[in-house]
Parts: C-alpha cells; sequence; structure tokens
C-alpha cells in the first residue's frame, strides 16, 4: 500500500467545534482528497465537520461515500449530495463497512463517535486484523491531551512503544497524508501477553 492511496476513511465531529481552525482544517483534507484522486469514506453526515470534509471533497470532483445507520437517515443527518450513500441498520456495521472500503485512517477532531471509531479501527491494527496506515491531524493541538495520555499507558506499561509508534501524527492536512501514503502496510505478529 506504500504509495497512492485508493480511498481514505476519515472519522470526524458532527458538530463543527468552537474555532474557526477546525473547519478550516477539514476542508483542506477534504479537497486533498479529492485532488489526489483518493475516495473520501466517511459517516455520511451533513453536519459538522462530517459535512465540511463531503462538500470540500465534492466541490473538487471527488469521490465521496457515506455509510450511515437508517435511524440517523430517519433524523434526516445523511449527507444528500454525495456519490454513494450506503445505509446500514447499525454502528457495528456502520464501522466495519468503513474499515473495509478503506485503505488508510484519519482522524479529525469530534466528540463520542470520533474516539470510538477511531479507538475500534486502532485496536483492530494493534490485534493484527489489518494493516492499514491510521493518523490524526492535530489541529490546533486538539489531540495533544490523548497523545500524553498514550505516552502514559507506554510508560505504566499498559501499552507496547510500537504499538503507540502507529499513529501518524502531523497538524498539516497535506504533511498527514503524505505520512499516511508513504507507510507500507503492517503486520503485528506480537500476540497478547497473558497473566
Amino acid at each position: 500500500m506504500s504509495g497512492k492511496l485508493a480511498s481514505i476513511g476519515v472519522f470526524c465531529g458532527s458538530k463543527k467545534g468552537s474555532h474557526a481552525q477546525y473547519g478550516d482544517a477539514a476542508r483542506a483534507v477534504g479537497e486533498l482528497i479529492a485532488t489526489r484522486e483518493m475516495e473520501l469514506v466517511f459517516g455520511a453526515g451533513h453536519i459538522g465537520l462530517m459535512g465540511v470534509v463531503a462538500d470540500a471533497a465534492l466541490k473538487r470532483g471527488g469521490r465521496v461515500v457515506g455509510v450511515i445507520p437508517q435511524h440517523l437517515v430517519d433524523w434526516e443527518l445523511a449527507h444528500p449530495g454525495i456519490t454513494e450513500l450506503i445505509v446500514v441498520q447499525t454502528m457495528h456495521e456502520r464501522k466495519a463497512i468503513m474499515a473495509q472500503r478503506s485503505e488508510a485512517f484519519l482522524a479529525l477532531p469530534g466528540g463520542f463517535g470520533t474516539c470510538d471509531e477511531f479507538f475500534e479501527i486502532l485496536t483492530w491494527k494493534q490485534l493484527g486484523l489489518h494493516g492499514k496506515p491510521i493518523g490524526v491531524l492535530n489541529t490546533a493541538g486538539f489531540f495533544d491531551p490523548m497523545l500524553q495520555w498514550l505516552d502514559l499507558m507506554v510508560r505504566d506499561g499498559f501499552l507496547r512503544a510500537n504499538h503507540r509508534e502507529m499513529i501518524a501524527v502531523s497538524s498539516k492536512p497535506e504533511e498527514v497524508l503524505d505520512i499516511l501514503e508513504s507507510m507500507p502496510p503492517s503486520t503485528w505478529e506480537e500476540k497478547i501477553e497473558r497473566a
């Protein structure tokens, strides 16, 4: 997978956040994904940073695939203008399809849903269920506390250092995409230590 990625799954907020920088960075990510001819795979919402990323990619002629549970469609949260809309029954199905359709993953600022998606895909990589690149766009230092927490996990013996290093980090949209495209697929052969 080293080199051009065909698709990238983006996890981000259903809100825009309190700083304009978040929206600006999300817009830049959407534009870059489209201009690099990657397919954007996301949670299909038209609101928040999800909507910003999708709109930016669409405006540049990109292909945008959204995956959304029926109950969120019922709440009228599905983006009406995307290339492909996949409606599923559960959040679990949503994450599984996003994982299947994406060759790499990028987390932008967000809330519980973003954390859930990011940590699940990270755990799957730790367990060797996939070897795809994973990154965070650390806009305005948003992820600094989380990264410090992960460092604490390593320090206190709950996380292996090589697993901590699975996450590509940059505050610059173009740079984080460059890193993801340059990362080779990985295989984690270490087994979970038994007590």
